[in-house]
């Protein structure tokens, strides 16, 4: 089983999630801002969900951290994940999703993403961690590159949205890029 320590930012911080967040992580299906940023089209019954979050705490392929106000102990604005990962290739997925606009523009993110690159590199030892992102969402694409993420491609229009096909950007960060960043 992976080692899910508490990550902790300026404003934020980083908690494990587990069955007990099944309901808020539910809640923030509604958010269509959110939903539309992470390209998610399928719902989900607040069954379906409590099943899955039952399953992360002892998945040793995967981290799933809420994203937790400071001031605010209570109050999770987002998730933030590093799944798929292969130890052998010593990479992995990144994938980050705020529960409400009301959480935008926050720095909230920037910290969650920044939390966690350094827990892959520095404390999971991966060589290389990677991410898709819809050409409609600037506001990540700056936040990724912020961090040092580089773009690798375009997988064109993968998502049709609201009758109109969208693109994915393929983006990623190397250790020794990351290193170089610090």
């Amino acid at each position: 089983m992976l080692e899910k320590p508490i990550l902790t930012g300026d404003t934020i911080f980083l908690r494990p999630l587990g069955p007990d967040d099944a309901e808020s992580i539910f809640a923030s299906l509604s958010d269509e801002e959110s939903m539309r940023l992470t390209g998610t089209q399928q719902s989900f019954t607040l069954e379906q969900v409590q099943a899955f979050y039952a399953t992360i705490p002892d998945a040793d392929d995967r981290i799933d951290y809420a994203i937790v106000l400071k001031d605010e102990p209570k109050t999770m604005v987002g998730e933030v994940v590093l799944n798929n990962i292969d130890f052998d290739n010593k990479s992995a997925n990144f994938r980050i999703a705020l529960s409400s606009q009301n959480y935008f523009g926050k720095g909230y993110g920037s910290q969650a993403t920044q939390l966690m690159i350094k827990h892959g590199f520095e404390v999971l030892d991966l060589h290389r961690i990677e991410l898709e992102v819809y050409d409609f969402n600037p506001r990540a694409i700056h936040v990724y590159k912020k961090v040092g993420f580089i773009q690798e491609g375009i997988r064109r229009d993968v998502l049709l949205w609201d009758g109109k096909y969208q693109s994915a950007i393929v983006m990623s960060i190397l250790k020794s890029e990351y290193l170089k960043g610090l």
